[in-house]
């Protein structure tokens, strides 16, 4: 089935597989993603037959990161409209993240900024060696705010501390060796290996599986609770209304270097 801004197949009763549908702007957000991911995903929960959930991107990029004409829109949103706007970003990670079955990510192409939240909330990621990835904020002057919490899981905190901050953008070795990534293949090999990890998933107890999920969750550190999520969305609404986040936005929109630059 083919809605606006992704591809939803049922390859089997037990498999969905969600695929980003934007290959024209390298499967960037904007709202209509946003709105659709969420969904998608609080359906699934509600689908006692499925096992597993592939997400995966059409055309040449996995995701992005903000669409531009998006960001455009956001450059004139008062703080309200950007707390609003980051917080249905933040409600959308968590329909993924505690999605009942495991969500296996495939990555084939470059992952930056959203995108990288996007892979932070897959429970099993799998890579192809040719992809870059990059939490490429900071250079806009903004930060991960809404992503944080899952990608400093995934990522590792000394590894967040250098990538948030520097914005580098860091190879599929570089985040398969932090551990981000779990399988690291070639491009000619990537649907195999998530294909493999399908049937492991698919094979096993499903009440099981759903259980082994909720509990690595469950004794993970810190629970993203709303509280959290909210205050995410808070830290993001604050730097996008400030004067050096508008400046960041319209100098990249502007194709110019910031002022602070």
């Amino acid at each position: 089935m083919s809605i606006s801004t992704l591809d939803l197949r049922r390859p089997s009763p037990h498999v969905a597989e969600v695929w980003l549908n934007r290959p024209d702007v390298r499967n960037a957000f904007n709202e209509g993603v946003i709105t659709e991911l969420t969904a998608a995903f609080r359906g699934f929960a509600e689908d006692e037959a499925l096992r597993v959930v592939v997400l995966g991107g059409h055309g040449k990029a996995f995701c992005a990161g903000a669409d531009l004409n998006w960001m455009r829109a956001m450059a004139d949103y008062s703080w309200e409209q950007n707390r609003a706007d980051a917080q249905a970003l933040a409600d959308m990670l968590w329909s993924i993240h505690s999605c009942p079955m495991p969500v296996v990510g495939r990555v084939h192409g470059d992952c930056y900024a959203g995108g990288v939240g996007l892979a932070a909330v897959c429970d099993v990621l799998v890579a192809s060696d040719n992809v870059a990835f990059c939490l490429s904020e900071a250079k806009l002057g903004l930060l991960p705010a809404t992503i944080g919490p899952y990608v400093v899981r995934a990522l590792g905190e000394r590894a967040a501390q250098r990538y948030f901050t520097t914005a580098e953008r860091f190879t599929a070795a570089e985040a398969h060796r932090l551990g981000f990534v779990h399988e690291l293949t070639s491009p000619e090999t990537l649907d195999e290996t998530v294909q493999n990890i399908v049937k492991s998933l698919s094979g096993n107890g499903p009440a099981a599986v759903r259980a082994c999920k909720r509990l690595v969750q469950d004794l993970a550190s810190q629970a993203i609770t709303p509280e959290l999520r909210a205050d995410t969305a808070r830290r993001i609404a604050d730097i996008r209304a400030s004067a050096e986040g508008k400046e960041g936005v319209q100098s990249f929109l502007q194709k110019r270097s910031p002022s602070w630059l």
